[in-house]
Order: structure tokens, then sequence, then C-alpha cells
């Protein structure tokens, strides 16, 4: 079973930038199609950006797509997003998430998809 922690979060001005990411252990992420996940204040959970197990293809939600890159370095059990252009709307708990599988063109759609969560990470954009 593999553990995630994430990373990186914290408090930006908008049209800012940030790279957050999520490590893994206790399992090699390579096994894991990966995504992060959003909360933002009282809103559910949703998703961002997710990535093959290879990391040879991405999908991503309408509002992060073109501002944000979800990429993974398998070697070192970690998967990342950078997000630019940040604005102040895009603030909330940034989860990562990972579901086990043995496909390798497969990203992750939905939040039930997912076997395992990381505990988050804060990211707060100022106006």
């Amino acid at each position: 079973q593999v553990q995630l922690v994430e990373s990186g979060g914290g408090l930006v001005q908008a049209v800012g930038s940030l790279r957050l990411s999520c490590a893994g252990s206790g399992d090699t992420v390579s096994s894991y199609y990966m995504g992060w996940f959003r909360q933002a204040p009282g809103k559910e959970r949703e998703l961002g950006a997710s990535i093959w197990r290879s990391g040879g293809g991405t999908g991503y939600a309408g509002s992060v797509k073109g501002r944000c890159t979800i990429s993974r370095d398998n070697a070192k059990n970690t998967v990342y997003l950078q997000m630019n252009s940040l604005k102040p709307e895009d603030t909330g708990v940034y989860y990562c998430g990972a579901r086990s599988g043995k496909f390798t063109s497969v990203v992750i759609t939905t939040l039930a998809a997912v076997d395992h969560w990381g505990q988050g990470t804060l990211v707060t954009i100022s106006s």
C-alpha cells in the first residue's frame, strides 16, 4: 500500500506560481495512476489533473487546463503539479490521489476511482 505526502503549498499572490509535490512511500508509485485534486472552501473535492503510470499521457479539468502541468518522476517516487497564473479561486486544499492498476494508458477521472489519499496541502492565493 502506498502512502502519499503532499508538500509545496503556501500563500501566493495572484498570477504567481507554485509547484506541489506528492511523495510516495511503502510502494512504488509507478504501479499507480495518479491525480491531483482540489477542495475549495465550502466545496466538494474535484479532480484537477491526472497522469498515466508511465507519465506518457495526462488529463486536465477545464478550470486548470493551460495553467497547470502534472508530471511524475517514478525514479523519485514523486508526482508534481506545476501551477502557473494562479487565481484566487485556485485557493483550497490540494490532495494527491492514487489508484493501483495494470494498464499503462489510463488516467483517473473520478474521485471514486482513488484508492489512496494524501493528507493535503493548503494553497492560498491572494488577490
